[in-house]
């Protein structure tokens, strides 16, 4: 099955140069197609992240020229390591920029989000601490309103607006249909949290972490998923538990929040490569990492 081919910036020497050398211990996979106001309010709260250890890969499925541009410059300004991985624009390519990203990723754990989630300051560090050999992490998320991300803006989300907000926000959006709100509450208590964390949650593509070597086990993410469905969560969880991989929530814990925009309509061919992988049990997909090339990293 061929692969688009890809390129790499990092803001590596950019560190170095500004007497920072760049050690992260964790990977933060954003993917990401044009929304640069969406990539500004996340990248906004990932200033004050209180665990900084960490390096970001953009995971570029085709932006325009100008929108790329834009990135590039955006990475420059930032005291954290930053890597943008492009390839061009084919449609609905989200599993194999992923696996691009992983193959770029200097560390051996991997946190996966949306590029429409804005991050509590707590997110990262949840994940790293809450870390376990052959687990995945499940986290969840709060869906705000048109009404709340008009709001926002880099400089409020930097300043942790919607945390402060929140007394006003949940009831604004109770009415929605599976809004989620109260899986916006970040909770420190350890007696409630495993209260609260009993019940098996699934995989969510946008707030998920695991150890890299437990995605390559199954040849990371199968990239004939094409289009907005099921196999963009499903099929990883799917494979890594048969692979022994166990699913730990992390439910008020790595809390996010995710930006309103329309929803795309879901692709029904992914949902029958599904069923084929389930009744087959297959674990490791030969349309996997194994075929994504190695490249050389470039710098700014």
């Amino acid at each position: 099955m061929d692969v688009l081919p890809y390129q790499v910036y990092s803001n590596k020497k950019i560190l170095e140069k500004n007497g920072y050398y760049p050690k992260p211990e964790v990977s933060l996979l954003y993917p990401f197609y044009n929304r640069i106001d969406f990539l500004k309010l996340v990248f906004s709260s990932l200033k004050h992240q209180t665990f900084q250890n960490f390096e970001v890969i953009i995971c570029d499925d085709g932006s325009r020229p100008e929108v790329v541009a834009e990135i590039r410059e955006i990475m420059k300004s930032y005291s954290f390591l930053i890597k943008h991985v492009w390839h061009e624009d084919h449609g609905f390519k989200k599993n194999e920029i992923l696996n691009k990203g992983i193959l770029s990723s200097e560390t051996s754990y991997i946190i996966f989000i949306d590029q429409d989630c804005v991050l509590h300051p707590e997110f990262i560090k949840e994940h790293w601490l809450n870390r376990q050999k052959k687990k995945v992490l499940a986290g969840r998320r709060l869906e705000l309103s048109p009404l709340i991300t008009s709001r926002l803006s880099p400089e409020k989300t930097e300043k942790n607006y919607i945390q402060k907000n929140l007394w006003w926000i949940l009831p604004l959006i109770a009415y929605r249909k599976d809004n989620q709100g109260v899986k916006g509450i970040y909770i420190r208590n350890s007696f409630l949290r495993k209260i609260l964390n009993r019940k098996h949650r699934a995989v969510v593509g946008c707030n998920f972490s695991v150890h890299k070597e437990d995605l390559m086990s199954i040849n990371g993410f199968d990239i004939r998923y094409n289009g907005v469905g099921i196999g963009e969560d499903s099929d990883i969880e799917y494979r890594l538990n048969l692979d022994g991989t166990e699913t730990l929530p992390l439910v008020h814990m790595a809390v996010q929040y995710h930006l309103y925009h329309p929803y795309a309509p879901r692709q029904n061919n992914n949902d029958l490569i599904f069923e084929e992988v389930q009744k087959n049990k297959i674990k490791f997909s030969k349309y996997g990492i194994s075929l994504i090339p190695k490249i050389e990293t470039l710098f700014l």
